[in-house]
């Protein structure tokens, strides 16, 4: 029996992403191209879902970077 895949997609480069886990076998995986945006939308989710969100960072075309949301949180608000 084959199995299913999981990522019906490939990442974009420069792109901000975050995982909200629905299920043992659904994830939703949400994209944001603004950094702003992202981290608004990040802490949105966070409200509703809580541990059931992950900040992935953003990616650079082999590994994610800027994973630590609670930083890029704190500077966003202390640039506002």
């Amino acid at each position: 029996m084959a199995r299913i895949s999981t990522k019906k997609f490939d990442y974009g480069k420069g792109i901000y992403y975050f995982v909200i886990k629905k299920d043992h076998n659904s994830n939703i995986t949400i994209k944001r191209s603004d950094k702003q945006k992202a981290i608004v939308a990040y802490a949105n989710y966070l409200k509703t879902y809580k541990d059931k969100c992950e900040w992935l960072g953003k990616w650079d075309g082999k590994k994610f970077v800027e994973t630590d949301f609670n930083s890029l949180e704190a500077k966003m608000f202390k640039e506002a």
